[in-house]
């Protein structure tokens, strides 16, 4: 069945907004201080924390066999991209935003590389073809788009044998969440709605025969309230390494800031 014109006005709209959401953001980035970007964007500081999780993202990108084909999906700033590139993956980067397609065009272009790909592109609707991915990467991005037309797209375009690692915040602490309703100027309507649940990843298996899951911090969220004090590395040490012990309790992890996914088995 084909989706109504009302369906088809109410996607191009949310899309529309997820775009200038983030067109807007990238050129407040470029214009602003870094503490009026700060200020106007608080939800920022919560970030100071979370170098474990993307450092263990960059690092499975980094030891991926050179050569393989790469997609950064969403690519932001260009950071998995360029990482990527660093370690001799073949490189396609896309994102809905063309302010950030150009900031990751730039990042590779000032390190020297040229063999890339980095374009404008609705991940609901790709436009690659079929089994073309060793491994797909999406920070923090699936919570802005239909998942329901996102996976089916993921496991078309991955190789049988690849593999997709999404990082993504987790919507069942309710501290978290309250904060998420209480600073609703920080995100879009839809990102709200659709922080990642148990629902998001039922409907995941639906297109992947494997899911596997690893949480990222609880405690540790404290810590950005200090990130400007001299005692901030030592705290967030302590608090990581209390994390690790309570985020292995299964009533306890679901508590977590962040969850990292990876996705294999892709049903064709």
């Amino acid at each position: 069945m084909n989706p109504s014109p009302a369906a088809d006005a109410q996607e191009i709209a949310r899309k529309l907004e997820e775009k200038e959401f983030h067109d807007s953001r990238e050129r407040d980035r470029k214009i602003m201080s870094e503490d009026e970007f700060w200020k106007k964007y608080s939800n920022k500081k919560w970030y100071t924390v979370s170098a474990k999780i993307k450092e263990d993202f960059l690092n499975i990108i980094s030891k991926a066999p050179k050569g393989s084909t790469f997609l950064d999906l969403g690519c932001g700033l260009g950071e998995q991209s360029l990482t990527a590139a660093k370690a001799g993956l073949k490189v396609h980067s896309i994102d809905i935003s063309p302010e950030s397609v150009e900031e990751t065009r730039d990042l590779l272009t000032r390190n020297g590389f040229t063999d890339f790909e980095a374009q404008v592109m609705d991940a609901e609707h790709l436009t690659f073809e079929d089994n073309k991915f060793d491994l797909i990467v999406c920070s923090g991005v699936l919570h802005h788009m239909d998942v329901v037309s996102v996976f089916p797209e993921l496991a078309r375009v991955l190789k049988p044998s690849g593999k997709i690692i999404a990082l993504e915040a987790l919507g069942y602490n309710p501290f978290i969440q309250a904060y998420r309703r209480l600073t609703p100027k920080l995100r879009t309507a839809w990102e709200a709605d659709h922080i990642i649940t148990f629902k998001e990843l039922r409907i995941a298996k639906e297109s992947f025969e494997k899911i596997q899951t690893k949480n990222y911090f609880l405690l540790s969220i404290l810590a950005a309230w200090f990130h400007k004090r001299s005692f901030f590395k030592p705290m967030l040490k302590t608090l990581l390494a209390i994390d690790d012990v309570i985020l292995r309790i299964p009533g306890f992890k679901h508590m977590s800031w962040q969850i990292m996914i990876t996705m294999s088995g892709p049903k064709k």
